[in-house]
């Protein structure tokens, strides 16, 4: 899809916003979610994925960010205060029940009610844990991997992830030389981003094994759920676990991955699937299904948030952040107005009300395709054609 198709995606949907009031929208938001995705004629061009869920998904998010400001707090807190029974209230159920109803979802926020405000003080006192993806990008040489995971250490970090699915031997280059400064009590993460066939991904970790990775994120097409359950299978008796799911498009793949066992480490993506409320029903089903959430925060406002839905799991679902982690990328933080705080390698509770996803006025006058000063630069360098 081009820019230009995306735009007009997000104009087919935003006409069905304009007229409602916020109050016929928050009061029933799961109806006005389905309205959004199960609208006749959208929907031959979906369902609930591609282009028209993304649009779906920046305008769910927006009524999110206009709801906390509101109200007058971050997300998150929006999210702890509301009652299980107006969280429950938000989620459509449809195509899930046979994992969990609304009855269940009931009964474990309620269940955690006890120790609300206990939690809630220790996420503003020591935050929430995450891993650094900064070291290990693909096209870093080995020199520049060990000055990163140096300066990472001394930053606090105690989980590290690399770039693999280049040639064997450069993998195992990049972990070993990793694993080298970090040593043997800090986590090694490994990211294939999709680039190997299922058989190949099994060959390829079974030989990096020996570096003791804790998962390998994306080994496959992110689409193959059989091919990432007999991944799962294979890789068990290493002790490696399978990450996925940021580019799993709706609740309903996320269904079936995590009931199937072919994921070990959920990692929703704020923005892919279809905003705050389809978000919520995927963390109920790892809830139930005890599997770890570990969002995917690669830079460009993801960071900013699924601190958010992490610290409201940790408060209102789970109580744990045992096995959890929210990844830290630091690229496009300077264009938002209140970039995450990361310090001793936590996220620290945002206090500013909404989202957390405003972009500064510069930013969007400097960005704006096509009109937006870079931009602008681009297309007349003839870099950028139209």
């Amino acid at each position: 899809m081009s820019c230009k198709e995306v735009v007009a995606a997000v104009k087919a949907l935003s006409f069905l916003v304009c007229g409602k009031d916020t109050n016929d929208i928050f009061g029933n938001f799961a109806g006005f979610w389905r309205s959004l995705t199960s609208e006749s004629q959208l929907r031959w061009v979906g369902p609930e994925k591609g282009v028209i869920h993304l649009a779906a998904a920046a305008i769910v998010n927006s009524l999110w960010d206009l709801w906390a400001r509101i109200e007058k707090k971050p997300l998150w807190k929006l999210l702890v205060d509301m009652t299980p029974e107006a969280l429950v209230s938000a989620i459509d159920f449809r195509y899930i029940t046979d994992v969990v109803t609304e009855e269940e979802a009931l009964t474990m926020l309620k269940e955690m009610e006890s120790g609300k405000v206990e939690r809630e003080n220790i996420i503003k006192e020591k935050g929430y844990p995450a891993y650094t993806t900064q070291v290990g990008w693909s096209g870093y040489s080995l020199s520049k991997m060990e000055e990163l995971c140096h300066k990472y250490i001394a930053d606090g970090f105690n989980s590290f992830k690399i770039k693999v699915g280049q040639s064997l031997e450069e993998d195992m280059r990049r972990c070993k030389a990793v694993r080298d400064i970090i040593g043997w009590n800090r986590e090694l993460l490994v990211d294939a981003n999709q680039v190997w066939d299922v058989a190949e991904a099994i060959e390829r970790m079974k030989a990096l094994a020996e570096f003791k990775p804790k998962w390998i994120e994306e080994p496959t097409s992110p689409d193959d759920i059989l091919g990432h359950l007999a991944i799962s299978n294979a890789l068990r008796p290493f002790g490696i676990g399978v990450a996925t799911g940021e580019m799993c498009c709706n609740r309903v793949m996320f269904k079936q991955f995590l009931t199937s066992g072919a994921m070990q480490y959920c990692q929703i993506d704020s923005c892919r699937i279809g905003g705050v409320n389809e978000v919520l029903a995927v963390y109920l089903m790892a809830k139930k299904l005890n599997v770890p959430v570990c969002p995917h925060a690669g830079g460009v406002g993801l960071s900013e948030m699924v601190q958010h839905l992490q610290i409201f799991d940790y408060v209102c679902l789970t109580a744990t952040m045992e096995g959890r982690l929210i990844e830290s990328v630091d690229q496009q933080k300077d264009h938002f107005e209140y970039p995450a705080i990361v310090a001793n390698a936590h996220y620290l509770a945002p206090q500013n009300a909404g989202y957390s996803t405003r972009l500064k006025p510069e930013a969007l006058e400097n960005y704006e395709y096509p009109n937006g000063k870079e931009w602008q630069l681009l297309i007349k360098s003839g870099k950028h054609k139209m």
